[in-house]
């Protein structure tokens, strides 16, 4: 009978390849022990309760705990709101009730760099020594990487906002994705036989303006996704027909499919850069150019299949 918990704690965004050795580890280190795994995880971004500026996401929390739960299917996800609240906790109230009295923590592993607690007064000691008090024990975890360094959150937004989109997708394991709720736009696409999907309400990280080889799903109310087409993006602020200071947009043309998605959710994975936004004479060198984008963008996704492990989705 299992009576305990192996916790694991982090933010987690982007599910990585760090990430997703954690959490293979811990559910072998779990069944070791007879214990039950789960990831311990915060929304929103500890920074918004603190006043600050967060990074660029790179995944949502419900895609979050989505891509944990599909890479170890074993592993409990919870997700602790981070507010004002939350923030004053002190460690003690931290490792006393969150821990060890709702989560009833047997082990606990953190990195090596982890703070918690009012003004991040405690430390992997601290937890340690808190730990020994309240009934678990507080281990930290090795990060890895490659030749390029530790694989984190914060490399891979780096690569993302460098249009380094191959690299990131190889530390992600996935392509990167952004999602966005369709909006109505100018309809100009439309009348130049390029229809598009104009997305607002986009959180994730985006690459510098250019145009993209797109996959894209819609998700249901329920937050469930399925495939709905290959597509090419333009993200930017289209100065060929926008004033040139207009705020950035990100509008996506689906290839083989003509139908209303006013108010859908889609996601759109960013598979390749294809080239940078520019300025055009007038719309029919625009007109040329997108179907000439069209043509290089479905090459660049034939060969891409849905994977199996996304439940219907692309990935």
């Amino acid at each position: 009978m299992v009576t305990g918990s192996l916790v694991v704690i982090g933010n987690f965004d982007g599910v990585h390849r760090g990430h997703q050795a954690l959490f293979a580890d811990a559910v072998t280190e779990a069944e070791r022990r007879g214990l039950r795994p789960m990831a311990l995880t915060f929304a929103p971004h500890p920074a918004l309760a603190l006043g600050r500026t967060p990074p660029a996401m790179l995944t949502t929390s419900p895609r979050k705990t989505e891509l944990i739960q599909r890479h170890s299917p074993a592993l409990q996800v919870a997700v602790e709101r981070f507010d004002e609240a939350f923030s004053k906790l002190t460690p003690e109230d931290f490792a006393r009730t969150v821990l060890a009295q709702r989560l009833r923590a047997a082990v606990v592993v953190v990195g090596d760099n982890f703070r918690f607690g009012h003004r991040r007064a405690g430390d992997l000691r601290e937890l340690a020594r808190l730990g020994e008090r309240f009934g678990f024990e507080a281990n930290s975890h090795a990060l890895v990487g490659d030749e390029g360094g530790t694989w984190s959150s914060t490399r891979i937004r780096e690569e993302i906002a460098k249009g380094a989109l191959d690299e990131a997708a190889r530390m992600l394991s996935r392509p990167h994705m952004v999602t966005g709720r369709v909006v109505q736009g100018d309809r100009r696409g439309r009348t130049i036989g390029f229809p598009t999907c104009n997305l607002a309400e986009v959180m994730e990280a985006l690459p510098p303006f250019g145009v993209y080889a797109t996959l894209v799903d819609r998700v249901s109310a329920d937050g469930h996704a399925a495939v709905l087409a290959g597509g090419v993006a333009n993200l930017g602020r289209r100065p060929t027909v926008k004033d040139p200071a207009a705020p950035p947009t990100l509008e996506v043309h689906l290839f083989d499919h003509d139908e209303d998605l006013y108010g859908c959710q889609l996601r759109v994975h960013l598979i390749a850069r294809l080239r940078p936004e520019k300025r055009f004479s007038g719309l029919d060198e625009l007109r040329a150019q997108i179907a000439a984008d069209a043509t290089a963008a479905r090459q660049v996704l034939e060969a891409w299949t849905p994977d199996p492990a996304a439940g219907g989705a692309w990935r």
